[in-house]
């Protein structure tokens, strides 16, 4: 599956937990059947230097999850420490681009004051050795999107993250389907992240929501959310967690994940072949 989107569209790139312990977050995860990545230490800027945070992954045939952790005292650092305050979860959704300039530009005109674009890398181990993955990233100063960081980034070297014996998972997961998003006011926040993405707004699963060219976001409030993931919010806005596709014949399920992760994780089996796949999410 190619990760970059073609131009002129977006997909949902990944989505990040911010954890405080990563050695927990891996063993919470190898628990529940992923394949999960070595801890890779990052770099911001050009020359790089160090981010003060890290991450564990997993990566899927469409799409990837991090979970990144604060390891020193940076100000990326203290951006995730202020976020697992509020909770430990999801704080990050990423589309996937190529073309962050304009994306850039779009949010300058739409009154967003998106901020420089950012270069991030981090090494990554390849059956050649170690190689560096290169990220562009746009996004907007902290608390423009009160959901968390929505940004944009460019995969430039998407074959050292996206590496075969990382892509099979015990559980069938196959990839990123659906982010569950829990606000006050589902309406306003699906206009705001049209104007912020150029997507149009739309109806999934009978709530507002986005479709990229490959996966969804869903804006639900928090009765709404408690009905369809089985929890109370912990807080507002809430990135309450997401939905995988898996194998067909894998069990569909839902997970309370736990305090390691924090939110919940859905389990959607794909329909055999000739009998279509379910829309909702794309």
């Amino acid at each position: 599956m190619n990760q970059r989107p073609e131009p002129g569209h977006l997909v949902l790139d990944h989505i990040a937990h911010w954890v405080p312990d990563p050695a927990a977050a891996a063993a919470a995860l190898t628990e529940l059947g992923f394949c999960v990545t070595p801890f890779s230490a990052q770099s911001v800027g050009d020359p790089p230097v160090p981010a003060g945070t890290g991450n564990h992954c997993v990566m899927l045939e469409g799409g990837y999850l991090e979970f990144l952790a604060p390891l020193a005292d940076t100000p990326n650092a203290a951006t995730l420490r202020a976020g697992i305050a509020r909770y430990t979860g999801v704080h990050l959704i990423a589309f996937g681009t190529v073309d962050p300039i304009g994306d850039q530009a779009r949010l300058q005109a739409g009154g967003f004051a998106p901020l420089d674009p950012v270069a991030l890398s981090r090494p990554i181990e390849t059956p050649e050795g170690f190689r560096q993955a290169r990220f562009t990233v746009v996004r907007t100063k902290p608390g423009m999107m009160e959901e968390g960081r929505v940004q944009f980034v460019e995969q430039h070297t998407p074959d050292f993250l996206w590496q075969k014996r990382w892509l099979s998972h015990k559980n069938g997961a196959t990839r990123l389907k659906r982010v569950e998003i829990c606000v006050a006011d589902p309406q306003a926040a699906v206009a705001r992240y049209a104007a912020y993405t150029g997507l149009a707004a739309t109806r999934i699963d009978d709530a507002p929501g986005l479709v990229t060219s490959r996966g969804a976001l869903v804006f639900r409030d928090p009765v709404a959310t408690e009905r369809h993931l089985g929890v109370a919010p912990p807080c507002l806005p809430w990135i309450a967690g997401y939905a995988l596709a898996t194998r067909p014949g894998t069990p569909a399920r839902r997970v309370a994940l736990p305090a390691s992760l924090g939110g919940v994780l859905l389990f959607e089996p794909e329909r055999d072949a000739g009998h279509g796949i379910p829309i909702d999410g794309a």
